[in-house]
Protein backbone atom coordinates (compact mmCIF):
# COMPACT_ATOMS: atom_id res chain seq x y z
CA UNK A 1 0.00 0.00 0.00
CA UNK A 2 1.42 3.50 -1.05
CA UNK A 3 1.85 6.27 1.81
CA UNK A 4 0.48 9.50 1.24
CA UNK A 5 -0.51 12.78 3.31
CA UNK A 6 -3.92 14.63 3.74
CA UNK A 7 -3.42 18.67 3.30
CA UNK A 8 -6.99 20.45 4.86
CA UNK A 9 -7.63 24.36 4.36
CA UNK A 10 -10.33 26.16 5.27
CA UNK A 11 -10.01 29.59 4.26
CA UNK A 12 -12.49 32.75 4.09
CA UNK A 13 -13.80 31.17 0.59
CA UNK A 14 -13.18 27.91 -0.42
CA UNK A 15 -13.23 24.49 1.68
CA UNK A 16 -10.55 22.17 0.08
CA UNK A 17 -8.27 18.55 0.99
CA UNK A 18 -5.39 17.75 -1.25
CA UNK A 19 -3.73 14.26 -1.08
CA UNK A 20 -0.13 14.08 -1.92
CA UNK A 21 1.85 10.53 -2.29
CA UNK A 22 5.11 9.48 -1.22
CA UNK A 23 6.71 9.95 -4.63
CA UNK A 24 5.28 13.83 -4.28
CA UNK A 25 2.43 13.40 -7.17
CA UNK A 26 -0.91 15.19 -6.10
CA UNK A 27 -3.71 12.62 -5.94
CA UNK A 28 -6.91 14.98 -4.99
CA UNK A 29 -7.46 18.67 -4.69
CA UNK A 30 -10.94 18.90 -3.87
CA UNK A 31 -12.44 22.60 -3.10
CA UNK A 32 -16.04 23.56 -2.47
CA UNK A 33 -16.45 27.34 -2.36
CA UNK A 34 -18.37 29.12 0.11
CA UNK A 35 -21.75 30.56 -1.29
CA UNK A 36 -21.97 34.56 -1.56
CA UNK A 37 -25.28 35.92 -2.59
CA UNK A 38 -25.98 37.59 -5.31
CA UNK A 39 -24.67 41.30 -5.42
CA UNK A 40 -22.82 40.71 -2.22
CA UNK A 41 -19.24 41.38 -1.82
CA UNK A 42 -17.47 38.91 1.06
CA UNK A 43 -18.80 36.67 3.80
CA UNK A 44 -19.32 37.07 7.52
CA UNK A 45 -16.74 34.66 9.71
CA UNK A 46 -19.85 33.11 11.21
CA UNK A 47 -20.99 32.17 7.92
CA UNK A 48 -18.03 31.07 6.44
CA UNK A 49 -17.66 28.86 9.64
CA UNK A 50 -20.77 27.48 8.82
CA UNK A 51 -20.34 26.66 5.38
CA UNK A 52 -16.67 25.36 5.67
CA UNK A 53 -18.32 22.41 8.78
CA UNK A 54 -21.70 21.82 5.81
CA UNK A 55 -18.57 20.91 3.08
CA UNK A 56 -15.98 19.42 5.11
CA UNK A 57 -18.33 16.13 5.13
CA UNK A 58 -18.71 16.35 1.71
CA UNK A 59 -15.00 17.19 0.70
CA UNK A 60 -14.06 13.80 2.65
CA UNK A 61 -16.66 11.78 0.83
CA UNK A 62 -14.97 12.85 -2.23
CA UNK A 63 -11.48 11.66 -1.08
CA UNK A 64 -12.89 7.88 -0.19
CA UNK A 65 -12.60 6.37 -3.58
CA UNK A 66 -9.25 8.49 -4.21
CA UNK A 67 -7.52 7.27 -1.31
CA UNK A 68 -8.02 3.42 -2.32
CA UNK A 69 -4.82 1.60 -1.92
CA UNK A 70 -3.31 4.38 -0.12
CA UNK A 71 -2.26 4.93 3.77
CA UNK A 72 -2.30 7.96 5.46
CA UNK A 73 0.83 8.87 7.38
CA UNK A 74 0.41 12.41 8.23
CA UNK A 75 -2.45 15.39 7.90
CA UNK A 76 -1.51 18.92 7.52
CA UNK A 77 -4.34 21.79 8.36
CA UNK A 78 -3.90 25.76 8.15
CA UNK A 79 -4.44 27.54 11.46
CA UNK A 80 -4.19 30.64 10.97
CA UNK A 81 -3.68 33.33 8.10
CA UNK A 82 -0.10 33.94 8.64
CA UNK A 83 3.08 33.12 10.14
CA UNK A 84 3.23 36.07 12.50
CA UNK A 85 1.83 36.24 16.09
CA UNK A 86 -2.07 37.08 16.33
CA UNK A 87 -2.48 36.17 12.83
CA UNK A 88 -6.21 34.90 13.59
CA UNK A 89 -8.97 33.97 11.43
CA UNK A 90 -12.42 32.12 12.53
CA UNK A 91 -12.60 30.06 9.49
CA UNK A 92 -9.52 28.43 10.11
CA UNK A 93 -10.99 26.16 13.18
CA UNK A 94 -13.45 24.56 11.06
CA UNK A 95 -10.51 22.86 9.46
CA UNK A 96 -8.37 22.27 12.02
CA UNK A 97 -11.32 20.43 13.76
CA UNK A 98 -11.63 17.96 11.07
CA UNK A 99 -8.24 17.32 10.34
CA UNK A 100 -8.00 16.78 14.53
CA UNK A 101 -10.16 14.18 14.08
CA UNK A 102 -9.03 12.29 11.06
CA UNK A 103 -5.40 12.61 12.14
CA UNK A 104 -6.54 11.22 15.82
CA UNK A 105 -8.78 8.92 13.95
CA UNK A 106 -5.73 7.10 11.76
CA UNK A 107 -3.22 7.59 14.80
CA UNK A 108 -0.78 9.63 12.59
CA UNK A 109 0.54 13.00 13.37
CA UNK A 110 -1.04 16.19 12.43
CA UNK A 111 0.66 19.23 11.30
CA UNK A 112 -0.42 22.98 11.48
CA UNK A 113 0.73 25.27 9.06
CA UNK A 114 -0.45 28.85 7.95
CA UNK A 115 -2.53 29.73 5.07
CA UNK A 116 0.19 31.83 3.82
CA UNK A 117 2.70 29.39 3.59
CA UNK A 118 0.46 26.69 2.05
CA UNK A 119 -0.21 29.60 -0.89
CA UNK A 120 3.34 29.64 -1.38
CA UNK A 121 4.26 25.98 -1.48
CA UNK A 122 1.34 25.76 -4.03
CA UNK A 123 2.75 27.83 -6.25
CA UNK A 124 6.39 26.65 -6.07
CA UNK A 125 5.15 23.18 -6.43
CA UNK A 126 2.66 23.86 -9.60
CA UNK A 127 5.65 26.18 -11.01
CA UNK A 128 7.59 22.92 -10.62
CA UNK A 129 10.37 25.33 -8.72
CA UNK A 130 11.63 23.15 -6.16
CA UNK A 131 15.06 24.29 -6.71
CA UNK A 132 13.60 27.33 -4.32
CA UNK A 133 13.13 25.18 -1.25
CA UNK A 134 16.89 25.79 -0.64
CA UNK A 135 17.47 29.76 -1.55
CA UNK A 136 16.13 32.56 -0.14
CA UNK A 137 13.04 34.14 -2.69
CA UNK A 138 10.65 37.07 -2.78
CA UNK A 139 7.18 35.98 -2.49
CA UNK A 140 3.74 37.90 -3.70
CA UNK A 141 1.04 37.01 -1.58
CA UNK A 142 -1.89 38.46 -3.74
CA UNK A 143 -5.74 37.98 -3.37
CA UNK A 144 -9.08 39.07 -1.60
CA UNK A 145 -7.66 39.24 1.45
CA UNK A 146 -4.40 39.56 1.21
CA UNK A 147 -1.29 41.57 -0.83
CA UNK A 148 1.95 41.21 0.78
CA UNK A 149 5.51 40.99 -0.28
CA UNK A 150 7.59 38.91 2.00
CA UNK A 151 11.11 37.36 1.64
CA UNK A 152 11.04 33.85 2.28
CA UNK A 153 12.71 30.95 2.83
CA UNK A 154 11.56 27.83 4.04
CA UNK A 155 12.03 26.99 7.29
CA UNK A 156 10.91 24.60 10.53
CA UNK A 157 7.08 25.39 10.71
CA UNK A 158 6.49 26.40 7.18
CA UNK A 159 8.47 29.61 5.53
CA UNK A 160 10.04 32.16 7.64
CA UNK A 161 8.53 35.57 5.71
CA UNK A 162 9.51 38.67 7.01
CA UNK A 163 6.13 41.26 5.12
CA UNK A 164 8.57 44.00 3.66
CA UNK A 165 5.64 45.11 1.25
CA UNK A 166 2.33 44.96 0.14
CA UNK A 167 -0.82 47.55 -0.21
CA UNK A 168 -0.76 49.99 2.89
CA UNK A 169 -5.16 49.81 2.21
CA UNK A 170 -7.23 47.77 0.04
CA UNK A 171 -6.19 44.27 -1.30
CA UNK A 172 -5.73 44.05 -4.93
CA UNK A 173 -8.52 41.54 -5.29
CA UNK A 174 -10.82 43.29 -2.25
CA UNK A 175 -10.93 45.99 -5.47
CA UNK A 176 -11.00 43.74 -8.52
CA UNK A 177 -14.46 42.44 -6.31
CA UNK A 178 -15.91 45.71 -5.42
CA UNK A 179 -15.47 46.81 -9.35
CA UNK A 180 -16.81 44.02 -10.76
CA UNK A 181 -19.68 43.80 -8.83
CA UNK A 182 -20.48 47.23 -9.19
CA UNK A 183 -20.38 46.37 -12.53
CA UNK A 184 -22.67 43.78 -12.41
CA UNK A 185 -20.51 40.90 -11.99
CA UNK A 186 -20.69 38.26 -9.32
CA UNK A 187 -18.69 37.65 -6.54
CA UNK A 188 -16.13 36.82 -6.66
CA UNK A 189 -15.44 38.89 -9.97
CA UNK A 190 -12.16 37.88 -11.14
CA UNK A 191 -12.22 35.98 -13.54
CA UNK A 192 -15.42 37.85 -15.28
CA UNK A 193 -13.50 41.24 -15.15
CA UNK A 194 -10.56 39.43 -16.81
CA UNK A 195 -12.75 37.99 -19.36
CA UNK A 196 -14.04 41.98 -20.34
CA UNK A 197 -10.24 43.33 -20.16
CA UNK A 198 -9.07 40.47 -22.65
CA UNK A 199 -11.80 41.28 -24.72
CA UNK A 200 -11.10 45.46 -24.82
CA UNK A 201 -9.60 46.75 -28.25
CA UNK A 202 -8.22 49.94 -26.94
CA UNK A 203 -5.22 50.78 -24.56
CA UNK A 204 -6.59 52.38 -21.37
CA UNK A 205 -5.24 55.15 -19.72
CA UNK A 206 -2.38 55.29 -17.14
CA UNK A 207 -2.46 56.74 -14.13
CA UNK A 208 0.59 57.10 -11.39
CA UNK A 209 0.85 54.52 -9.09
CA UNK A 210 0.43 55.86 -5.23
CA UNK A 211 3.56 54.25 -3.76
CA UNK A 212 6.33 54.11 -1.32
CA UNK A 213 8.80 52.62 -1.54
CA UNK A 214 7.68 48.99 -1.57
CA UNK A 215 3.96 49.45 -0.68
CA UNK A 216 1.37 50.75 -2.87
CA UNK A 217 -1.81 52.15 -2.23
CA UNK A 218 -4.77 50.55 -4.01
CA UNK A 219 -8.08 52.81 -2.27
CA UNK A 220 -8.56 55.10 -5.55
CA UNK A 221 -8.08 52.20 -7.94
CA UNK A 222 -12.21 51.93 -7.52
CA UNK A 223 -12.80 55.15 -7.61
CA UNK A 224 -10.43 56.14 -10.73
CA UNK A 225 -12.17 53.02 -12.53
CA UNK A 226 -15.83 53.75 -11.43
CA UNK A 227 -15.59 57.57 -12.62
CA UNK A 228 -14.25 55.87 -15.65
CA UNK A 229 -17.44 53.72 -16.26
CA UNK A 230 -19.45 56.41 -15.26
CA UNK A 231 -18.21 58.97 -18.33
CA UNK A 232 -17.58 55.79 -20.81
CA UNK A 233 -20.31 53.15 -20.17
CA UNK A 234 -17.50 50.68 -21.01
CA UNK A 235 -17.29 47.94 -19.13
CA UNK A 236 -14.23 46.35 -21.16
CA UNK A 237 -12.61 49.07 -21.29
CA UNK A 238 -12.72 49.84 -17.44
CA UNK A 239 -11.60 46.68 -16.20
CA UNK A 240 -8.54 46.50 -18.91
CA UNK A 241 -7.68 49.62 -16.94
CA UNK A 242 -7.90 47.73 -13.58
CA UNK A 243 -5.36 44.94 -14.66
CA UNK A 244 -3.21 47.30 -15.83
CA UNK A 245 -3.32 50.00 -12.87
CA UNK A 246 -3.05 46.56 -10.37
CA UNK A 247 -0.08 45.23 -12.95
CA UNK A 248 1.36 48.40 -12.40
CA UNK A 249 1.28 48.40 -8.65
CA UNK A 250 2.91 44.58 -8.73
CA UNK A 251 5.50 45.65 -10.96
CA UNK A 252 6.53 49.04 -8.80
CA UNK A 253 6.95 46.70 -5.70
CA UNK A 254 8.75 44.46 -7.78
CA UNK A 255 11.16 46.70 -8.94
CA UNK A 256 11.64 48.15 -5.50
CA UNK A 257 12.33 44.88 -4.04
CA UNK A 258 14.72 44.18 -6.21
CA UNK A 259 16.58 47.68 -5.82
CA UNK A 260 16.46 46.84 -2.28
CA UNK A 261 17.34 43.29 -0.99
CA UNK A 262 19.08 42.49 -4.92
CA UNK A 263 17.93 40.17 -7.92
CA UNK A 264 16.42 36.46 -6.63
CA UNK A 265 13.65 34.94 -8.09
CA UNK A 266 10.29 35.96 -7.34
CA UNK A 267 6.99 33.79 -6.63
CA UNK A 268 3.53 35.12 -7.17
CA UNK A 269 0.89 32.88 -5.29
CA UNK A 270 -2.55 34.12 -4.45
CA UNK A 271 -5.90 34.17 -6.86
CA UNK A 272 -5.53 37.31 -7.97
CA UNK A 273 -2.24 35.60 -10.07
CA UNK A 274 -3.79 33.47 -11.75
CA UNK A 275 -4.76 36.08 -13.97
CA UNK A 276 -2.85 35.77 -17.61
CA UNK A 277 -2.85 39.42 -18.19
CA UNK A 278 -0.69 39.57 -14.78
CA UNK A 279 1.13 36.76 -15.69
CA UNK A 280 2.18 37.54 -19.27
CA UNK A 281 3.62 41.22 -17.76
CA UNK A 282 5.45 40.13 -14.94
CA UNK A 283 7.15 37.45 -16.55
CA UNK A 284 8.14 39.51 -19.37
CA UNK A 285 10.17 41.61 -16.54
CA UNK A 286 11.42 39.31 -13.45
CA UNK A 287 12.52 35.71 -12.86
CA UNK A 288 9.01 35.37 -11.83
CA UNK A 289 7.34 31.62 -11.00
CA UNK A 290 3.39 31.00 -10.75
CA UNK A 291 1.53 28.65 -9.80
CA UNK A 292 -1.23 27.17 -12.57
CA UNK A 293 -5.01 28.40 -12.11
CA UNK A 294 -5.76 25.48 -10.30
CA UNK A 295 -3.29 26.39 -7.46
CA UNK A 296 -3.75 30.05 -7.66
CA UNK A 297 -6.60 30.14 -5.93
CA UNK A 298 -7.33 28.66 -2.16
CA UNK A 299 -6.32 25.35 -2.02
CA UNK A 300 -5.12 22.60 0.24
CA UNK A 301 -2.48 21.64 -2.10
CA UNK A 302 0.69 23.61 -0.57
CA UNK A 303 -0.39 22.32 3.14
CA UNK A 304 -0.25 18.84 1.53
CA UNK A 305 2.98 19.54 0.03
CA UNK A 306 4.32 21.11 3.43
CA UNK A 307 3.51 18.33 5.14
CA UNK A 308 5.04 15.90 2.33
CA UNK A 309 7.91 17.50 2.51
CA UNK A 310 8.25 17.02 6.93
CA UNK A 311 7.42 13.17 6.31
CA UNK A 312 9.04 12.07 3.18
Amino acid sequence: MKRCVLGVDTSNYTTSVAVIDEELNLIANIKYPLPVGEGERGIRQSDAVFAHIKNLPLAFEDLRDKLLGYEICAVGVSERPRNHDGSYMPCFLAGVSAAGAAAAAAGVPLMHWSHQCGHIMAAIYGAGALHLLSEPFGAFHISGGTTELVRAYLAEGGFHTEVVGGSSDLHAGQVIDRIGVALGMRFPAGPALERAALSCATRPPHRKIAADGCYVHLSGLENMAMKLYTDTRDVPFTAAFVFDYIGAAIEHMAKSYIETYGSMPLVFAGGVMSSCILQQRLKEKFNAYFAPPALSADNAVGIAFLTAHEVF
